[in-house]
């Protein structure tokens, strides 16, 4: 099987987790985070489900609501620069032109002609996948006018940063007739028609069988060497994200929140100590009878804590591992489906705030539910339940290990291997 995925999986798979474009969109996916992180600490304030509360902090709700408001209500507009950022630096263009050019084009489009105000929807969570859309038509655009010299050149003398100002100046020029032309004189709704597009896959991932397709690929590709994680992002980074600010807006609106698998689902609900739940591995071979096992636990799990899995992924190994690869994606498609119907349910609180993904399990768990007690219950449970699943595949390895039989891969390494 591993021979099999090497030949002709993994191949492919590399390709796609290192295209240029992809690559690009993760990064600014990337970027944005701290902002929803910033936004979310403020939501937790505003929203801290202890009885009481609420009537405590409704004379400060207003101003609560404001760094909310700067943060998810404007999403849209610094996905669109930081992608057109990065993916300008990738194509040797001047990224930081790159970026302007793309924000300018998407804040045009979300223009309201009869007032000359930009429609606010447009510039957070409804507007991120024309942001997305707008970032890379218009660094191809403007990498075209500069590949055939189509652009004003300034001579030798003029400081760099006005030399760069007239470069852009034809591809910008063009870019803003073009869509100023679709979007206001054909009268094409851009937001709409993309929104649309993506519609299919935004349901696919809402749903429990969208999701465990999801959380076995990303398992599947960790199994084979190829960080799982970034090789999807960049396809569902954007859903995920506006899930997640979808909710907060509902919350906000005092409604419940609609997605289950908003940003925070994944990296909180199911990787659960790291990709895989592999912190109740490590959990598990703490006191192993082989002494390779019983040191690479012992040396990861305090990177676990903080959900960095790297360590005793390639230390034991896990990648490539027959014995081990299957309780890892199991426990991600066990994680996943439990997690998913106890929010279906309405067991426990959807995500609705954004945190960094090292923060530890169960504390992780309370906050981006906003709080909730059961939440942090459930990371206790999940860990057991990893635990359970890893138990006798993890004793397996050990006495193939301990009798010279087991062939998985390389000898457990004494050092932390340093995360991607």
């Amino acid at each position: 099987m591993t021979g099999l995925l090497n030949k002709h999986v993994v191949p492919a798979l590399t390709v796609l987790s290192e295209n240029t474009y992809l690559s690009a969109i993760r990064a600014g996916m990337v970027s944005v985070v701290p902002l929803t992180i910033i936004g979310g600490l403020f939501m937790i304030v505003a929203y801290l489900p202890v009885k009481g509360w609420e009537a405590r902090v409704a004379p400060y709700l207003d101003l609560l609501q404001v760094p909310v408001t700067a943060t998810f209500g404007v999403l849209a507009v610094f996905a669109c620069f930081a992608i057109a950022y990065d993916l300008g630096r990738q194509l040797k263009q001047e990224a930081f032109v790159s970026a302007t050019m793309a924000t300018v084009v998407f804040l045009m489009i979300q223009v309201a002609p009869k007032d000359q105000a930009l429609v606010m929807d447009g510039l957070g969570s409804r507007g991120l996948f024309t942001a997305v859309l707008i970032a890379l038509v218009t660094v191809r655009v403007q990498k075209f006018f500069n590949d055939r010299d189509l652009v004003i050149r300034m001579p030798a003398g003029v400081p760099p940063v006005v030399a760069q100002s007239f470069l852009s100046l034809v591809p910008l020029f063009c870019l803003v007739v073009a869509f100023w032309l679709v979007r206001f004189v054909v009268g094409l709704d851009i937001n709409h028609v993309v929104q649309t597009a993506f519609k299919p896959l935004v349901f696919a991932l809402n749903t429990l069988p969208g999701i465990l397709v999801y959380a076995f690929l990303v398992t599947l590709l960790w199994s084979v060497g190829i960080n799982g994680d970034n090789a999807l992002d960049a396809i569902v980074a954007p859903i995920f994200l506006q899930s997640l600010a979808v909710n907060v807006e509902s919350v906000q609106n005092h409604q419940p929140p609609p997605y289950v698998t908003a940003n925070g689902f994944f990296t909180t609900f199911v990787n659960v100590g790291g990709t895989g739940a592999t912190i109740a591995l490590a959990l598990v071979l703490w006191n192993s009878k082989e002494p390779g096992f019983r040191r690479v636990s012992r040396l990861s799990l305090p990177t676990q804590i903080f959900q960095i899995n790297e360590p005793i992924f390639f230390g034991l190994p896990i990648v490539l591992n027959p014995v081990l690869m299957v309780p890892y994606v199991l426990n991600a498609l066990i994680l996943t489906a439990g997690t998913f119907l106890l929010m279906h349910w309405g067991v426990i609180n959807k995500p609705y705030v954004n945190v960094p993904w090292t923060t530890p399990p169960i504390i992780g768990h309370y906050l981006v539910s906003g709080g909730d007690w059961r939440a942090a219950a459930w990371g206790v449970v999940s860990i057991a339940i990893a635990m359970a699943v890893y138990y006798p595949f993890a004793r397996a390895a050990e006495r193939a290990r301990l009798s010279g039989e087991m062939d998985a891969g390389p000898e457990p390494c004494d050092t932390a291997v340093r995360p991607e």
